[in-house]
């Protein structure tokens, strides 16, 4: 039988906002004030995160560049290397307690890749594995990448599926910590204009199928009612 879990839309929000949003959610599923587990459908302002694997040494453009396109620069507790997320990419954090979902940590990772790969399949994207890394492929070239945290049981982070993002940014950075990296997009890949409203759509049909859940959609005033949660637009 599919586990109900909360789905929530912030739309386009920024990276700290969306960082604090999940160690709150991950707090109250621990202290079981939550009785579900949530996954959050983000957009973030442009911002670079580093994971415990990499550090600025993978940032190849200096801090005058970064301010004054206005790119933030995160360090974080997820696996994973550096990455880059902005407008026009898909951005999935489920908050998960593992254990109740049956799922050991690198099961959990390789679940959430194969949901990207069907997504893209379902939009004409031949995506794979690749030995190179985590994360998603097409031909070489890097298409979604993932990284997760777990504590106390409780996975969070997760997933960034390029959808019709700008990629240059990537090129401001050595993504995976690897210098030879080319990323791509559904967009890129489909040479057709891709709509995020139908990859959402299409993500979490693949989601609830591969994962064994049914989504139930809410509003986040309603999870935490204290928390100031969305970002409509950045002065």
């Amino acid at each position: 039988m599919a586990r109900a879990c909360f789905l929530v839309d912030l739309g386009l929000v920024d990276y700290g906002r969306a960082l604090a949003v999940q160690h709150r959610c991950v707090d109250a599923r621990r202290q079981k004030l939550l009785d579900r587990d949530v996954f959050f459908l983000v957009e973030h302002f442009p911002v670079f995160t580093f994971g415990r694997r990499s550090g600025a040494e993978h940032l190849c453009v200096s801090q005058d560049f970064l301010k004054a396109r206005r790119i933030a620069v995160f360090a974080v507790e997820r696996g994973g290397s550096v990455t880059y997320h902005g407008p026009g990419q898909l951005v999935v954090y489920p908050v998960v307690h593992l254990p109740t979902a049956g799922w050991k940590a690198v099961d959990w990772v390789t679940a959430l890749e194969e949901v990207m790969i069907q997504t893209s399949r379902r939009f004409g994207v031949a995506a794979c594995r690749h030995p190179r890394g985590r994360g998603v492929w097409v031909a070489g070239k890097k298409l979604g990448s993932v990284g997760i945290a777990v504590r106390h049981g409780i996975s969070f982070h997760g997933l960034a599926l390029n959808v019709h993002n700008s990629l240059e940014p990537f090129q401001w950075i050595r993504p995976c910590g690897l210098s030879d990296i080319t990323m791509t997009s559904l967009a890129v890949e489909t040479h057709a204009v891709v709509s995020m409203f139908d990859v959402k759509r299409v993500f979490l049909e693949c989601a609830e199928a591969l994962l064994g859940i049914h989504v139930e959609r809410t509003d986040p005033e309603d999870l935490f009612p204290e928390v100031q949660w969305r970002t409509h637009a950045r002065a």
